[in-house]
């Protein structure tokens, strides 16, 4: 029988400023969170290749 990963989630975090610019293209991360731990969206400061910056990424659906 195969072991469940259990409340472990992968989540994708998308830039915000980057839409608000109007620059082609999307910044974006996959990581994982503890939907046990962290029951409400992440917001995690990243860097931004495009725009070559940190700038916070929200989890997006």
């Amino acid at each position: 029988m195969a072991k469940t990963k259990g409340n472990r989630i992968q989540v994708i975090l998308e830039c915000t400023e980057h839409k608000a610019t109007g620059v082609a293209g999307t910044s974006r991360y996959i990581t994982t969170k503890n939907r046990k731990n962290t029951p409400e969206r992440m917001e995690v400061k990243k860097y931004n290749r495009i725009l070559r910056k940190h700038t916070i990424h929200k989890e997006i659906k």
